[in-house]
């Protein structure tokens, strides 16, 4: 990398902080062996676990407040400012950092992340990104969990997000758009999806959209960007999950289940192998609070040291390709439009809380 790039962490963020973070750091350095970065928490806890020959790329900030799993969003926006949360979004805010990274609770960086950092112009709402493994490779879904009800030009803003970190995490140079619906019918879904349809469908914005898409359309990879509302899209996500989580169970009681089983687990082995290298969450762990007006990256609160590490990768791709400069000019682009309002009025998102 040819100029400086710095990362403020939030070091107590997860269930295995600080340690997993510090990990975390020194496996990313591999890749990124320029990077800097600040450290926010228990300096007493922290410093011991910093290799001595990262120690001039690296500086703590103590603090001893800590922003718990357990805490609602409005009272870590009340009191969560000298958190180590709260410093490493400030740190953002204050220019001294590109981009934060947690694994702290959900919710609490989502509603101090927008207080301090604000939305990009032209976005209405912040939305959770992340990349979920499908047939064809890698898709972008979108949103996680930061919305619960959107309307129309939400998730036109969403699919306008969604293609750029797609372009910039993915490197795809034109991915394919589509609306997550009950089915693939124009007249089906809500009021707010058919509108989004229509606009993304007959607007000029240089995107190239798909049309509706049904759930089984996203492991399948049908399209590079999947974009749906909060509550669908957590609960799709979750679904999936659960559903790994079952057929691994399955297998493991297959393969137990007697001797000329367990003689097939070891032939299978190998296969087996590259299927859960594959699927392992900790490849796809680090999701984007897109829409922000800096970069700020979630990892998953149970993640280990190599999961946090490609939390910290997604960051710094991120900042590399400028995401934000890019989503400011697709922005820019269809503000110009004299078919589309500024955003509408709408009720205050619902974060979610993990």
């Amino acid at each position: 990398m040819s100029e400086r790039l710095t990362l403020s962490l939030d070091a107590m963020g997860g269930d295995h902080a600080p340690h997993m973070v510090v990990e975390g750091m020194k496996i990313a350095r591999k890749r990124y062996p320029d990077v800097e970065y600040v450290l926010f928490g228990d300096e007493g806890r922290i410093a011991p676990l910093v290799p001595q020959d990262m120690r001039d790329r690296v500086s703590i900030r103590h603090t001893d407040r800590v922003i718990s799993n357990e805490e609602k969003p409005s009272q870590a926006v009340r009191t969560g400012r000298q958190s180590s949360m709260g410093l490493a979004i400030k740190a953002v805010k204050d220019g001294e950092a590109a981009g934060v990274v947690s694994a702290g609770n959900t919710g609490a960086l989502m509603a101090m992340a927008k207080l301090a950092l604000r939305t990009l112009p032209g976005i209405d709402r912040p939305a959770i990104a992340t990349l979920i493994p499908t047939i064809r490779g890698e898709s972008v879904m979108l949103d996680l969990g930061a919305n619960t009800e959107v309307q129309a030009n939400n998730l036109v803003e969403f699919a306008i997000m969604g293609e750029v970190f797609s372009r910039c995490l993915l490197g795809h140079v034109q991915p394919s758009i589509g609306l997550l619906n009950i089915g693939s019918e124009d007249l089906k879904g809500t009021d707010a999806l058919r509108e989004a349809h229509q606009i993304l469908r007959d607007h000029p914005l240089n995107m190239r959209f798909h049309g509706f898409v049904e759930g089984d359309d996203i492991g399948a990879g049908t399209v590079d960007v999947v974009v749906t509302d909060g509550f669908t899209g957590n609960v799709a996500l979750k679904t999936a999950e659960g559903t790994a989580k079952l057929y691994t169970k399955f297998l493991k009681d297959a393969f137990g289940s007697s001797v000329l089983a367990q003689i097939g687990y070891l032939l299978a082995k190998g296969a087996l192998a590259k299927v859960r290298q594959r699927t392992d969450p900790r490849r796809y762990n680090g999701a984007m609070l897109i829409g922000l007006n800096g970069i700020c990256v979630k990892s998953h609160g149970g993640t280990d040291a190599l999961g946090f590490a490609n939390a910290i990768g997604v960051a710094v791709d991120l900042i590399k390709n400028r995401l934000n400069e890019r989503i400011r000019e697709e922005c820019a682009h269809l503000a110009q439009s004299p078919t589309l309002s500024g955003p509408a009025e709408s009720s205050s998102p619902s974060a979610a809380s993990g």
